[in-house]
């Protein structure tokens, strides 16, 4: 039986934040599923979509990747009938090629909605200055914005940016990039909480959200920490923010955005559901993931997710590695069968990380020299311009 856990009654409910405006176009809803390589493809943004209204992110494609004709980054660029603003977010160094890539996306695959990622912490991207690390040459930064902002200009498509809080604390970027962002024709900018050397480890900043909104005309939306609507409430109260991004927190948890679209509304509602209302969730996902390749390939793809979906729930090992095995959707109908549909959902898992975390890099790693100016037009950031989507 699913557990509702509700805010006290009131006649009329409040709105938590309006609707979010990025230039003409309108997130009732102003959650944003964060994209995940791996993770948000056309299947999983459909099953995230089918919980509650947001905007919902593709997975990161390269700027140089869609120019080249890239198989594997065209082949990402999937959608789903019920996707009514299809969401891209595109990775790059250079502003001609980033202006490239967006001029595809809006005119070829009918994109109504480009984010730029300058948030990546992972080494291979920031040791060729890309990432995280870009925001720092400010110049540069500048000049993959406007560059982007005018070619999605004559399509009505609006162009955001993801950010980090700099490259650690020593070398904070996230007050002018926002200032960079607001004169450059960004329609909204989003802030995760932690610097790259951080990468996922230790608490997100908010204060640092908060200071962002205050400091910069455009939307700003927070990103650090969400792991229940209630987080999400808690971030509006603290930063002001116009709107949140949601990364690890849905991880296995695709109802979160069921809760947040209620938080949101004003209504506060948070919906835990039975084992068996999780196995029919992962049936839908599997579905969902077939029909984008092939039962197969999609089944492959679900087994990554099985530990986020039974997280806490008495399921026995040996059902556990079945269901991280699962080969084919017979298969997996009948390791679902073998679940108690009544288990209520373990309630300690509520407000606890999720995916990824680790620990503190001791260093980020940086070109050489890297840290020396923030000016950048004249650098060749060739190498860091990665050929293959997907993170």
């Amino acid at each position: 039986m699913t557990t509702t856990l509700d805010a006290p009654a009131t006649d009329q409910p409040t709105r938590l934040r309006p609707p979010l405006r990025l230039g003409a176009l309108e997130v009732d809803i102003p959650v944003v599923l964060a994209p995940m390589a791996g993770i948000t493809n056309a299947a999983y943004r459909q099953l995230c979509r089918e919980q509650g209204a947001g905007l919902y992110v593709c997975e990161m494609i390269t700027s140089r990747g869609l120019v080249e004709r890239d198989r594997k980054s065209l082949e990402m660029l999937q959608f789903d009938p019920g996707e009514t603003t299809r969401s891209v977010q595109l990775y790059g160094v250079d502003p001609a090629t980033m202006a490239h890539a967006t001029k595809i996306l809006c005119d070829e695959f009918g994109v109504g909605h480009v984010d730029l990622n300058f948030g990546c912490p992972v080494p291979k991207v920031t040791r060729k200055g890309g990432g995280a690390a870009l925001p720092w040459k400010r110049d540069r930064l500048e000049a993959i914005l406007r560059a982007t902002v005018r070619a999605a200009e004559p399509y009505g498509v609006p162009v955001t940016c993801k950010t980090r809080k700099g490259i650690d604390d020593d070398h904070l970027t996230f007050l002018d990039a926002g200032r960079i962002a607001a004169d450059s024709g960004v329609a909204a900018i989003a802030l995760h909480g932690r610097t790259a050397r951080q990468a996922y480890s230790g608490k997100a900043d908010w204060d640092a959200i908060a200071e962002l909104k205050q400091a910069v005309s455009i939307p700003v939306l927070g990103n650090g920490d969400i792991w229940e609507a209630s987080d999400a409430v808690a971030m509006v109260r603290h930063t002001n923010v116009d709107g949140v991004v949601i990364g690890r927190g849905c991880l296995g948890r695709p109802w979160l955005f069921r809760d947040l679209a209620d938080a949101f509304t004003g209504r506060h509602t948070q919906v835990l559901p039975t084992l068996g209302e999780v196995a029919a969730t992962v049936r839908r996902h599997a579905e969902l993931l077939a029909g984008l390749s092939n039962e197969q390939h999609g089944m492959l793809d679900l087994r990554k997710h099985m530990a986020w979906y039974f997280k806490g729930f008495p399921v026995g090992g040996e059902l556990r590695r079945a269901l991280g095995m699962v080969t084919s959707l017979a298969e997996l109908d009948d390791l679902l069968g073998q679940l108690d549909p009544a288990e209520p959902y373990p309630a300690g898992e509520l407000g606890s990380p999720r995916g990824r975390q680790g620990s503190p890099r001791g260093k980020v790693v940086l070109p050489e020299g890297w840290l020396d100016s923030p000016l950048a037009c004249d650098l060749d950031l060739g190498e860091a311009e990665l050929g293959i989507s997907g993170g």
